[in-house]
Protein backbone atom coordinates (compact mmCIF):
# COMPACT_ATOMS: atom_id res chain seq x y z
CA UNK A 1 0.00 0.00 0.00
CA UNK A 2 2.97 2.20 0.70
CA UNK A 3 4.23 1.71 -2.69
CA UNK A 4 0.94 2.35 -3.96
CA UNK A 5 1.08 6.13 -2.70
CA UNK A 6 4.69 6.70 -3.90
CA UNK A 7 4.16 5.53 -7.52
CA UNK A 8 0.99 8.15 -7.62
CA UNK A 9 2.97 10.86 -6.23
CA UNK A 10 5.78 10.24 -8.64
CA UNK A 11 3.35 10.11 -11.42
CA UNK A 12 1.01 12.99 -10.52
CA UNK A 13 4.49 15.20 -10.23
CA UNK A 14 6.09 13.90 -13.54
CA UNK A 15 2.70 15.12 -15.50
CA UNK A 16 2.85 18.67 -13.90
CA UNK A 17 6.24 18.74 -15.17
CA UNK A 18 5.84 17.71 -18.48
CA UNK A 19 2.23 20.10 -18.41
CA UNK A 20 4.49 22.72 -17.19
CA UNK A 21 7.46 22.52 -19.95
CA UNK A 22 5.03 22.37 -22.45
CA UNK A 23 2.97 25.48 -21.21
CA UNK A 24 7.03 27.04 -21.17
CA UNK A 25 7.70 25.79 -24.67
CA UNK A 26 4.49 27.74 -26.15
CA UNK A 27 5.69 31.20 -24.18
CA UNK A 28 9.13 31.33 -25.53
CA UNK A 29 8.37 29.50 -28.82
CA UNK A 30 5.45 32.51 -29.80
CA UNK A 31 5.97 35.85 -31.09
CA UNK A 32 5.09 38.63 -29.46
CA UNK A 33 1.22 40.64 -30.82
CA UNK A 34 2.40 43.92 -32.72
CA UNK A 35 1.12 47.02 -30.94
CA UNK A 36 -1.33 49.06 -33.30
CA UNK A 37 -0.44 52.51 -34.33
CA UNK A 38 -0.89 55.73 -36.31
CA UNK A 39 1.33 57.59 -37.98
CA UNK A 40 2.83 60.66 -40.11
CA UNK A 41 5.13 61.98 -41.99
CA UNK A 42 7.81 64.17 -40.78
CA UNK A 43 7.44 67.30 -43.67
CA UNK A 44 9.57 69.84 -44.72
CA UNK A 45 7.59 73.03 -45.11
CA UNK A 46 7.86 76.72 -45.05
CA UNK A 47 5.80 78.20 -42.39
CA UNK A 48 5.18 81.75 -40.96
CA UNK A 49 7.11 82.55 -37.72
CA UNK A 50 4.68 83.36 -35.26
CA UNK A 51 4.68 84.13 -31.39
CA UNK A 52 1.17 83.48 -29.75
CA UNK A 53 -0.09 84.65 -26.43
CA UNK A 54 -3.29 86.16 -24.83
CA UNK A 55 -2.90 90.10 -24.35
CA UNK A 56 -4.73 92.72 -22.68
CA UNK A 57 -6.66 95.46 -24.41
CA UNK A 58 -5.74 98.62 -22.96
CA UNK A 59 -6.56 102.51 -24.13
CA UNK A 60 -3.84 104.52 -25.48
CA UNK A 61 -5.21 107.46 -23.38
CA UNK A 62 -7.16 107.60 -20.52
CA UNK A 63 -8.75 110.27 -18.50
CA UNK A 64 -11.59 111.16 -15.39
CA UNK A 65 -13.18 114.79 -16.27
CA UNK A 66 -13.23 116.43 -13.28
CA UNK A 67 -14.36 119.64 -12.50
CA UNK A 68 -12.08 123.03 -12.16
CA UNK A 69 -14.67 124.99 -10.66
CA UNK A 70 -17.35 124.61 -7.77
CA UNK A 71 -21.08 125.51 -8.71
CA UNK A 72 -23.78 123.71 -9.70
CA UNK A 73 -24.33 121.37 -13.40
CA UNK A 74 -27.08 123.27 -15.63
CA UNK A 75 -26.45 120.86 -18.49
CA UNK A 76 -25.10 117.62 -19.72
CA UNK A 77 -24.40 117.50 -23.27
CA UNK A 78 -23.71 113.74 -24.22
CA UNK A 79 -25.62 110.29 -23.08
CA UNK A 80 -23.34 107.24 -21.61
CA UNK A 81 -21.45 105.69 -23.75
CA UNK A 82 -21.54 107.76 -26.44
CA UNK A 83 -18.60 108.57 -28.60
CA UNK A 84 -17.36 112.07 -28.63
CA UNK A 85 -14.81 114.23 -29.68
CA UNK A 86 -11.82 116.19 -28.31
CA UNK A 87 -13.24 119.97 -27.64
CA UNK A 88 -16.86 118.78 -27.46
CA UNK A 89 -19.02 120.59 -24.64
CA UNK A 90 -19.83 117.68 -22.20
CA UNK A 91 -21.12 119.51 -19.27
CA UNK A 92 -21.84 123.17 -17.84
CA UNK A 93 -21.87 124.63 -14.53
CA UNK A 94 -23.61 127.72 -13.50
CA UNK A 95 -21.15 130.23 -14.87
CA UNK A 96 -23.27 133.46 -13.51
CA UNK A 97 -20.63 133.75 -10.00
CA UNK A 98 -17.81 133.32 -12.73
CA UNK A 99 -18.94 136.09 -15.70
CA UNK A 100 -19.83 138.92 -12.67
CA UNK A 101 -16.10 138.06 -11.39
CA UNK A 102 -14.62 138.43 -14.65
CA UNK A 103 -16.73 141.95 -15.10
CA UNK A 104 -15.64 142.92 -11.72
CA UNK A 105 -12.16 142.39 -12.53
CA UNK A 106 -11.96 143.46 -15.86
CA UNK A 107 -13.84 146.97 -13.82
CA UNK A 108 -10.72 147.23 -11.58
CA UNK A 109 -8.16 146.60 -14.75
CA UNK A 110 -9.86 149.47 -16.31
CA UNK A 111 -9.59 151.60 -13.21
CA UNK A 112 -6.09 150.74 -12.45
CA UNK A 113 -5.17 151.22 -16.27
CA UNK A 114 -6.67 154.79 -16.27
CA UNK A 115 -4.71 156.15 -13.09
CA UNK A 116 -1.17 154.05 -14.44
CA UNK A 117 -1.41 156.05 -17.48
CA UNK A 118 -2.03 159.29 -16.12
CA UNK A 119 0.44 158.13 -13.07
CA UNK A 120 3.38 158.03 -16.17
CA UNK A 121 2.23 161.39 -17.45
CA UNK A 122 2.87 163.27 -14.51
CA UNK A 123 6.17 161.35 -13.77
CA UNK A 124 7.24 162.34 -17.19
CA UNK A 125 6.45 165.75 -17.07
CA UNK A 126 7.92 165.66 -14.01
CA UNK A 127 10.98 164.60 -15.08
CA UNK A 128 11.12 167.28 -17.60
CA UNK A 129 10.83 170.04 -15.09
CA UNK A 130 12.99 168.30 -12.40
CA UNK A 131 16.02 168.70 -15.89
CA UNK A 132 15.22 171.66 -15.75
CA UNK A 133 15.83 172.62 -11.89
CA UNK A 134 11.89 173.28 -11.72
CA UNK A 135 11.27 170.93 -8.94
CA UNK A 136 13.54 168.94 -6.85
CA UNK A 137 14.76 165.29 -7.87
CA UNK A 138 12.85 164.17 -5.12
CA UNK A 139 9.17 165.59 -6.35
CA UNK A 140 10.23 163.67 -9.69
CA UNK A 141 11.16 160.43 -7.72
CA UNK A 142 8.14 160.53 -6.01
CA UNK A 143 5.78 160.78 -9.10
CA UNK A 144 7.44 158.16 -10.98
CA UNK A 145 7.01 155.87 -7.39
CA UNK A 146 3.39 156.46 -7.72
CA UNK A 147 3.83 155.60 -11.77
CA UNK A 148 5.32 152.49 -10.42
CA UNK A 149 2.69 151.20 -8.20
CA UNK A 150 0.04 152.38 -10.88
CA UNK A 151 2.42 149.94 -13.32
CA UNK A 152 2.19 147.17 -10.61
CA UNK A 153 -1.60 147.50 -9.90
CA UNK A 154 -2.36 147.57 -13.34
CA UNK A 155 -0.12 143.70 -13.86
CA UNK A 156 -2.24 142.32 -10.34
CA UNK A 157 -5.55 143.36 -12.13
CA UNK A 158 -4.80 141.68 -15.27
CA UNK A 159 -3.83 138.60 -13.94
CA UNK A 160 -7.07 138.92 -11.78
CA UNK A 161 -9.07 138.98 -14.95
CA UNK A 162 -7.23 136.10 -16.56
CA UNK A 163 -8.18 134.14 -13.33
CA UNK A 164 -11.47 134.74 -14.00
CA UNK A 165 -11.73 134.35 -17.46
CA UNK A 166 -10.49 130.88 -16.84
CA UNK A 167 -12.74 130.02 -14.04
CA UNK A 168 -15.55 131.34 -16.99
CA UNK A 169 -14.38 128.75 -19.62
CA UNK A 170 -13.87 126.15 -16.56
CA UNK A 171 -17.80 126.63 -16.19
CA UNK A 172 -17.82 125.08 -19.75
CA UNK A 173 -16.38 121.16 -19.36
CA UNK A 174 -14.88 119.69 -22.48
CA UNK A 175 -13.69 116.40 -23.40
CA UNK A 176 -9.72 116.50 -23.25
CA UNK A 177 -9.51 113.91 -25.33
CA UNK A 178 -11.94 112.44 -27.85
CA UNK A 179 -13.21 108.56 -26.90
CA UNK A 180 -16.24 106.82 -25.50
CA UNK A 181 -17.68 107.42 -22.09
CA UNK A 182 -19.08 105.33 -19.77
CA UNK A 183 -21.09 105.57 -17.02
CA UNK A 184 -22.55 109.39 -15.94
CA UNK A 185 -21.43 110.08 -12.28
CA UNK A 186 -23.16 113.21 -11.05
CA UNK A 187 -26.32 114.60 -13.40
CA UNK A 188 -28.18 118.02 -14.19
CA UNK A 189 -28.44 119.77 -10.78
CA UNK A 190 -26.23 118.33 -8.65
CA UNK A 191 -23.08 120.50 -7.18
CA UNK A 192 -19.94 119.85 -7.91
CA UNK A 193 -16.59 121.49 -6.43
CA UNK A 194 -13.26 121.84 -8.07
CA UNK A 195 -11.01 118.66 -7.72
CA UNK A 196 -13.82 116.20 -6.43
CA UNK A 197 -14.96 112.94 -7.93
CA UNK A 198 -14.67 112.49 -11.40
CA UNK A 199 -17.91 113.49 -13.72
CA UNK A 200 -17.11 110.73 -16.18
CA UNK A 201 -14.27 108.70 -17.43
CA UNK A 202 -13.20 108.92 -21.32
CA UNK A 203 -11.04 106.01 -23.01
CA UNK A 204 -9.71 106.50 -26.69
CA UNK A 205 -10.58 103.54 -28.98
CA UNK A 206 -8.85 104.75 -32.01
CA UNK A 207 -6.11 103.58 -31.91
CA UNK A 208 -5.76 101.16 -29.33
CA UNK A 209 -3.64 98.74 -27.66
CA UNK A 210 -3.05 95.49 -26.66
CA UNK A 211 -0.31 94.19 -24.17
CA UNK A 212 0.99 90.60 -23.86
CA UNK A 213 4.04 88.62 -22.44
CA UNK A 214 6.10 86.55 -24.65
CA UNK A 215 8.51 83.96 -23.36
CA UNK A 216 12.66 85.55 -23.02
CA UNK A 217 13.86 82.80 -25.15
CA UNK A 218 12.18 84.84 -28.34
CA UNK A 219 13.52 87.82 -27.32
CA UNK A 220 16.51 87.16 -29.90
CA UNK A 221 14.47 86.57 -32.73
CA UNK A 222 12.56 90.15 -32.27
CA UNK A 223 15.37 92.00 -31.62
CA UNK A 224 16.87 90.59 -34.92
CA UNK A 225 14.09 92.07 -36.24
CA UNK A 226 14.22 95.62 -34.87
CA UNK A 227 13.47 97.84 -37.01
CA UNK A 228 10.95 96.08 -39.13
CA UNK A 229 7.20 96.31 -39.22
CA UNK A 230 6.49 93.23 -37.42
CA UNK A 231 2.46 92.33 -37.93
CA UNK A 232 0.23 91.61 -35.44
CA UNK A 233 -3.44 89.73 -35.44
CA UNK A 234 -5.53 90.31 -32.99
CA UNK A 235 -8.62 87.70 -31.95
CA UNK A 236 -10.95 88.82 -29.96
CA UNK A 237 -12.39 85.95 -27.65
CA UNK A 238 -16.05 86.95 -27.74
CA UNK A 239 -15.55 86.96 -31.77
CA UNK A 240 -13.15 84.32 -32.74
CA UNK A 241 -14.50 84.57 -36.74
CA UNK A 242 -13.06 88.21 -36.73
CA UNK A 243 -9.49 89.16 -36.20
CA UNK A 244 -8.15 92.51 -36.78
CA UNK A 245 -4.49 93.28 -37.45
CA UNK A 246 -1.96 96.05 -36.10
CA UNK A 247 1.93 96.45 -35.69
CA UNK A 248 4.07 95.69 -32.88
CA UNK A 249 4.87 98.82 -31.14
CA UNK A 250 6.97 98.83 -27.90
CA UNK A 251 9.31 95.65 -26.58
CA UNK A 252 9.63 96.38 -22.44
CA UNK A 253 13.20 97.20 -21.76
CA UNK A 254 13.67 94.15 -18.97
CA UNK A 255 12.64 90.85 -18.58
CA UNK A 256 9.90 89.54 -15.63
CA UNK A 257 12.08 87.43 -13.89
CA UNK A 258 9.01 86.25 -12.08
CA UNK A 259 7.70 84.59 -14.92
CA UNK A 260 10.72 84.55 -17.51
CA UNK A 261 8.66 86.57 -19.69
CA UNK A 262 9.04 89.89 -21.54
CA UNK A 263 5.73 92.26 -22.21
CA UNK A 264 5.10 93.68 -26.00
CA UNK A 265 2.38 95.87 -26.92
CA UNK A 266 0.87 96.00 -29.92
CA UNK A 267 -1.04 98.88 -32.10
CA UNK A 268 -4.42 98.82 -33.73
CA UNK A 269 -6.11 101.17 -35.51
CA UNK A 270 -9.28 99.36 -34.25
CA UNK A 271 -11.93 101.22 -37.10
CA UNK A 272 -14.69 99.20 -36.62
CA UNK A 273 -14.23 98.92 -32.90
CA UNK A 274 -13.68 95.46 -32.22
CA UNK A 275 -11.05 95.55 -29.28
CA UNK A 276 -12.59 96.79 -26.69
CA UNK A 277 -10.47 98.14 -23.57
CA UNK A 278 -10.13 95.81 -20.42
CA UNK A 279 -10.89 92.32 -22.74
CA UNK A 280 -8.04 89.25 -23.27
CA UNK A 281 -7.86 88.49 -26.77
CA UNK A 282 -5.75 86.21 -28.39
CA UNK A 283 -2.90 87.63 -30.35
CA UNK A 284 -0.04 86.31 -32.86
CA UNK A 285 2.90 87.89 -34.03
CA UNK A 286 4.42 87.21 -37.23
CA UNK A 287 7.88 87.70 -37.40
CA UNK A 288 8.24 86.39 -40.63
CA UNK A 289 8.78 82.64 -43.09
CA UNK A 290 10.77 79.56 -42.35
CA UNK A 291 11.11 78.22 -45.30
CA UNK A 292 13.38 75.13 -44.16
CA UNK A 293 11.07 74.43 -41.37
CA UNK A 294 10.51 69.77 -40.17
CA UNK A 295 7.08 69.18 -38.84
CA UNK A 296 5.32 67.07 -37.08
CA UNK A 297 1.66 66.60 -35.93
CA UNK A 298 2.24 68.11 -32.11
CA UNK A 299 0.44 64.71 -30.91
CA UNK A 300 3.35 62.82 -31.91
CA UNK A 301 5.27 64.79 -29.78
CA UNK A 302 6.35 62.89 -25.90
CA UNK A 303 7.80 64.34 -22.51
CA UNK A 304 10.20 61.89 -20.92
CA UNK A 305 12.20 62.24 -17.55
CA UNK A 306 15.48 62.84 -20.41
CA UNK A 307 13.26 65.38 -22.66
CA UNK A 308 10.86 65.51 -25.35
CA UNK A 309 11.32 62.50 -27.95
CA UNK A 310 8.91 61.18 -30.94
CA UNK A 311 8.45 57.23 -31.89
CA UNK A 312 9.66 56.62 -35.30
CA UNK A 313 8.93 53.51 -36.87
CA UNK A 314 12.02 51.76 -39.08
CA UNK A 315 11.80 49.54 -42.05
CA UNK A 316 11.79 46.23 -39.94
CA UNK A 317 8.23 47.61 -38.75
CA UNK A 318 9.32 48.19 -34.94
CA UNK A 319 9.18 51.42 -33.21
CA UNK A 320 12.10 53.25 -31.72
CA UNK A 321 12.35 56.57 -29.66
CA UNK A 322 14.06 60.09 -31.20
CA UNK A 323 14.78 62.94 -28.80
CA UNK A 324 13.59 65.98 -30.51
CA UNK A 325 14.00 69.50 -29.58
CA UNK A 326 10.25 71.56 -30.17
CA UNK A 327 11.03 74.77 -31.18
CA UNK A 328 7.40 76.13 -31.22
CA UNK A 329 4.35 75.03 -32.31
CA UNK A 330 1.80 76.71 -34.55
CA UNK A 331 -1.91 74.94 -34.87
CA UNK A 332 -1.51 71.62 -33.88
CA UNK A 333 1.82 71.35 -36.18
CA UNK A 334 5.48 71.15 -33.98
CA UNK A 335 8.39 72.55 -35.51
CA UNK A 336 11.18 70.12 -34.37
CA UNK A 337 14.96 69.47 -34.72
CA UNK A 338 16.45 65.82 -34.09
CA UNK A 339 13.71 64.09 -36.68
CA UNK A 340 15.01 64.00 -40.82
CA UNK A 341 12.22 64.89 -43.52
CA UNK A 342 10.08 62.16 -44.28
CA UNK A 343 10.34 60.15 -41.37
CA UNK A 344 7.40 58.26 -40.29
CA UNK A 345 6.29 59.53 -36.33
CA UNK A 346 3.54 57.84 -34.38
CA UNK A 347 0.41 59.99 -33.93
CA UNK A 348 -1.75 57.29 -31.88
CA UNK A 349 -0.74 54.33 -29.89
CA UNK A 350 2.66 55.60 -28.24
CA UNK A 351 1.22 54.58 -24.73
CA UNK A 352 1.83 50.89 -25.46
CA UNK A 353 4.77 51.12 -27.34
CA UNK A 354 8.15 50.21 -25.75
CA UNK A 355 11.15 50.64 -27.69
CA UNK A 356 11.77 47.98 -30.75
CA UNK A 357 8.58 47.03 -30.37
CA UNK A 358 6.61 45.97 -33.68
CA UNK A 359 3.82 47.82 -35.01
CA UNK A 360 0.85 47.06 -37.16
CA UNK A 361 -0.05 50.91 -38.81
CA UNK A 362 -3.39 51.68 -39.33
CA UNK A 363 -3.86 53.65 -42.74
CA UNK A 364 -2.58 56.53 -43.29
CA UNK A 365 1.68 56.41 -45.19
CA UNK A 366 3.72 52.88 -44.36
CA UNK A 367 6.91 51.54 -45.09
CA UNK A 368 7.89 48.70 -46.84
CA UNK A 369 8.13 46.18 -44.64
CA UNK A 370 6.16 48.00 -41.35
CA UNK A 371 2.67 45.98 -40.24
CA UNK A 372 3.66 42.96 -42.18
CA UNK A 373 1.86 44.58 -44.78
CA UNK A 374 3.62 46.09 -48.79
CA UNK A 375 3.73 49.80 -49.05
CA UNK A 376 5.43 52.41 -50.54
CA UNK A 377 9.24 53.13 -48.79
CA UNK A 378 9.64 56.38 -50.57
CA UNK A 379 9.88 58.68 -47.42
CA UNK A 380 12.04 56.25 -45.16
CA UNK A 381 13.86 57.81 -43.24
CA UNK A 382 17.66 57.64 -43.95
Amino acid sequence: MRIEVVTFRTVLLAGLALAGGAGCGSRTGGSAPRVPISVARAERRALPYELQATGTVEPIRSVDVTPQVNGTILHVNFGEGDEVAAGQILFEIDPRPYRAALQQAEGALLRDLTQAESAAREAARYKTLAATNTVTQEDYEAKQSVADAAAAAVRSDSATASIARLNLEYATVRAPIGGRTGRLLLHEGNLVRAGSDPLVSIVQMRPILVRFPVPAISLPAIRQRAGQELKAIAMPARDSASTVQGVLSFVDNQVDTSTGTVLLKARFQNRDGNLWPGEFVRITLVLGMQNDAVVVPSQAVMQGQQGTYVFVVNNDGTAATQPVTVERTLDSLSVVAGVPAGALVVTDGQLRLTPNAKVDIRGGPTTETAGGGGGSDAGNPK
